[in-house]
């Protein structure tokens, strides 16, 4: 399987993960063929890249979670941020004592997933990241901090954190948005630049989120503190206080750096994401800059940037597949040669860990059949 943009996807190919409405509902199951009608449609639901399975790519991959326990999540956060949303934006106002009751409910099963999710993630401890996450549009900020608390999760096991400080880390992340509820939704949602005033309100998001939770005792202040400082550079250009590296708390650095390589490669309405490992690279070029040294080499060793079925083109001219991951360099995987000099090959596998003299020039996106009769074509 591999990701596709949909402009991209030839008709015939299979999907190979399912994809969600905005209510956790099944939108179109794993399996379905894609015809140019289901894409169409698909892509009016806001989703920009699918992955699919075709003759170059019928492995699958599976997710670091179960589907189910991911979309649970993604409803959870919902909820809690939903719950604030509310009032907020109706201006409805409940008893004080029933809004505290609900509030540790909803509370309650935010946790409960936390630990859950903790749990799966440790039943694989050597697991690493080969999936991009797909969101629909309508639930980019929920899914976005789920993802953000996987993403984290796997980078503090290989840091060896223990099964408490794993949950903290994950509420802490799957919370560290939540001051975004005080900002206007125009302002989130805009397309364009920011204006200095605009950016001014984005800034506050993390100190907003501290302050509403700051008194909220299940929250440990651990998970707080990723809530405030996940904006945080360690240079000290960061927001919202300027801190620098030794400042700021460790949950806080992970979580930036999963935040950045979320938001980096998921598809927005204004543009597609970034391929993996074109974010793993602006990531490590930032390193002493956005980002701690050490929490920047944890999170390479735990992400594939090109996962097995993805299509690469080479300097060599070859366009070919990647075949096997080698996880000690996962920049230079294993691949097999499917087409060179516009020529089918004779399937060479090449071993780019140890051949340095090619190198990876990008991701195919389009089938190299199609580019075949475009070009026999004329077009």
């Amino acid at each position: 399987m591999r990701l596709v943009p949909i402009n991209c996807i030839k008709p015939g190919s299979y999907l190979s993960k399912s994809i969600y409405d905005a209510k956790g509902r099944v939108l179109l199951a794993k399996g379905v063929p894609l015809t140019s009608l289901i894409l169409q449609r698909v892509q009016c639901h806001g989703f920009l890249s699918l992955y699919i399975q075709d003759e170059y790519s019928q492995e699958e991959i599976e997710d670091v979670i179960r589907p189910e326990l991911r979309q649970k999540a993604i409803f959870s956060v919902k909820n809690y941020f939903g719950f604030f949303n509310y009032p907020l934006e109706v201006g409805i106002k409940e008893e004080k004592q029933d809004e505290q009751v609900k509030q540790r409910e909803y509370l309650q099963s935010l946790r409960e997933i936390a630990e859950n999710i903790v749990e799966e993630i440790l039943e694989q401890r050597s697991i690493m990241i080969n999936l991009v996450d797909i969101k629909s549009m309508d639930n980019y900020t929920y899914a976005h901090c789920v993802n953000v608390a996987i993403l984290s999760l796997v980078m503090g096991i290989e840091l060896g954190y223990n099964r408490k400080q794993l949950i903290d880390l994950a509420v802490g992340a799957m919370l560290h948005d939540v001051g975004k509820i005080f900002v206007p939704k125009e302002v989130l949602n805009k397309k364009g630049k920011l204006d200095d005033k605009e950016f001014e309100l984005i800034q506050e998001h993390p100190r907003q989120g501290y302050e509403y939770l700051k008194d909220i005792y299940e929250i440990s202040s651990l998970s707080r503190a990723i809530v405030l400082q996940h904006h945080e550079k360690v240079d000290g250009t960061g927001y919202p206080r300027g801190l620098k590296s030794e400042k700021i708390h460790p949950y806080a650095k992970l979580v930036a750096i999963a935040d950045v390589y979320d938001a980096l490669t998921s598809d927005r309405p204004y543009r597609r994401g970034m391929p993996p490992n074109e974010a793993m690279e602006y990531i490590m070029g930032a390193v002493d800059k956005e980002f701690d040294y050490t929490m920047v080499r944890t999170f390479i060793r735990k992400i594939i940037p090109y996962p097995v079925g993805t299509l690469i083109k080479l300097s060599n001219g070859c366009v070919a597949v990647v075949v096997e991951i080698n996880h000690h360099l996962p920049l230079r995987p294993v691949v097999k040669v499917i087409l060179e000099n516009d020529q089918y090959a004779r399937d060479d596998i090449i071993d780019l860990y140890r051949n340095y003299s090619i190198v990876i020039e990008g991701i195919q996106y389009e089938d190299p059949a199609k580019e075949d009769t475009d070009k026999a074509l004329g077009f």
